[in-house]
């Protein structure tokens, strides 16, 4: 089933709903459809174009929210879905210094790797084997991240994460890595 990316009033992004949640948001006037995804939704008595894109009509207030939760989604989505080593399709997660050697299981200290490059470095430190990093690990910031790492994506989300933290490096992983 397609997702939705659902606005607060102010444009800020809140997060993913799947689109049966965002047409009753739209049908009980509480959000107004910013963008449609193409297709159209069939009642008995009416067609309603699937929104992709919906901003609420009132100020929903949020918590605050720490820092973006490491799972394996949001670090492919970090990584472009590519090998830290070789740079080649990563299908596996990896510590740079590994558990058993103290390493702690962080956003500093997980990348995306190849099967094949996991299995060569194996439990060694990346420097045991004279092999380096493509780039440094490090956390993923600004609030559109939230919305990339649950790993669902449109392109026409884009526009609405620029201003918090998405760039255009997010639109070439939507081409490589499947959500």
């Amino acid at each position: 089933m397609p997702h939705v990316l659902v606005l607060n009033a102010s444009y800020e992004p809140l997060g993913v709903v799947p689109l049966r949640r965002a047409l009753i948001l739209v049908l009980n006037d509480k959000a107004i459809s910013l963008e449609d995804s193409g297709a159209l939704m069939h009642s008995a008595t009416h067609v309603i174009p699937a929104p992709s894109v919906v901003r609420l009509k009132r100020f929903v207030r949020v918590p605050f929210r720490g820092p973006v939760p490491l799972t394996r989604r949001a670090l492919f989505a970090r990584d472009g879905g590519r090998c830290a080593y070789c740079g080649g399709v990563a299908t596996s997660v990896d510590h740079v210094v590994p558990r058993s050697r103290g390493g702690q299981h962080t956003w500093e200290n997980v990348v995306a790797a190849c099967r094949r490059c996991n299995h060569v470095k194996a439990d060694r430190h990346v420097a045991e084997i004279g092999w380096r990093l493509r780039h440094n690990p490090a956390p993923p910031s600004g609030l559109a991240w939230r919305i990339i790492g649950t790993g669902h994506r449109d392109p026409r989300w884009l526009p609405y994460l620029q201003p918090y933290g998405a760039d255009d490096d997010l639109a070439r992983i939507d081409g490589r890595v499947s959500a």
